[in-house]
């Protein structure tokens, strides 16, 4: 079995980081601060559908209630597990300094809390907060999630990005010179993009020496100005077995030691144009799952094929 799994995967588990790191089970609670994109203002990236919320339980809560209403849910369940508070909806350092750790704080002396994730840009960061985040990093387990899609600056301008490459390979330099636990969101199947794009974008990580991954399959969204592009030019979209060989390949080349956190996206249904087959999520992992077998691969091993 591939060591850095609890459950038969052959990939380095989320799971077995947090059950490793912590010695039970750990689970991130996802809060939305209500923070906006600043790239809004360009038009935004071109597959981000206004409004979208993330699975949030009730984002009309404050933060704190959000939080409580969540782990009352998860408690039955889990009743004795440990707590990551995840601010993920929008850009969260999208706001003035002290605005950010009034936030924060808030939840640093809740016992059962273990850690503190940010989702952010790489254009979104200043040296006010390259220096709280050095403080926080030693109060409690610090992860900043960095989104850059693609290493290719010829794709970034095509989504409307908002940022290149360079100020990705800054920012993340900046987080590793910190120690910060770096994840980094990637996106498959980008318009245009080939496999060799792909598997460019997890090389550039690699030597980075990140310490997390989430990948994700693009998805076309009704009322986005992805949406109208593809209408317009039909440009290719990965299929479940593309993609799979894809994920695979780029798991083969990623460094055994960096976290999958994510493998596949959670589109929203009602939205959903295409691809369909997003929507059967666990299908596809376990059809991952058994691609790996068959290959007889795993994370930071090359096989032939």
């Amino acid at each position: 079995m591939f060591k850095y799994t609890l459950d038969n995967k052959r990939y380095h588990t989320f799971n077995y980081f947090l059950k490793n790191k912590f010695g039970c089970k750990v689970y991130k609670i996802p809060l939305d601060a209500h923070t906006t994109c600043p790239n809004k203002k360009t038009g935004g990236c071109i597959y981000c559908k206004e409004n979208s919320k993330a699975n949030i339980t009730d984002s009309n809560l404050s933060l704190l209630e959000q939080y409580q209403k969540e782990v009352k849910i998860l408690n039955q369940k889990w009743p004795n597990a440990k707590h990551i508070i995840y601010f993920q909806t929008g850009t969260n350092t999208n706001i003035p300094i002290q605005d950010f750790i009034n936030s924060v704080e808030t939840f640093l002396k809740i016992p059962n809390i273990v850690g503190i994730a940010i989702a952010t840009r790489p254009d979104c960061l200043n040296e006010d907060y390259y220096h709280y985040f050095s403080i926080l990093n030693q109060q409690t387990f610090l992860t900043i999630e960095i989104g850059l899609q693609t290493s290719n600056d010829d794709t970034l301008k095509l989504i409307n990005r908002g940022h290149n490459v360079d100020c990705f390979v800054n920012t993340i330099k900046k987080l590793k010179e910190l120690n910060i636990f770096t994840v980094v969101h990637i996106i498959n199947g980008l318009p245009y993009e080939t496999k060799d794009d792909m598997l460019n974008t997890v090389g550039l990580l690699n030597d980075l020496e990140i310490d997390g991954i989430k990948i994700h399959m693009l998805h076309i969204l009704k009322d986005t100005p992805l949406a109208k592009m593809y209408e317009k030019e039909h440009f290719p979209i990965l299929s479940k077995e593309e993609y799979i060989d894809i994920v695979i390949s780029q798991l083969e080349l990623l460094n055994e030691k960096i976290v999958i956190e994510r493998i596949t996206g959670d589109p929203i249904i009602e939205d959903l144009i295409t691809p369909t087959w997003l929507t059967k999520k666990f299908i596809l992992l376990n059809d991952i799952d058994k691609e790996m077998v068959k290959r007889n691969t795993y994370q930071g091993i090359k096989t032939n094929k």
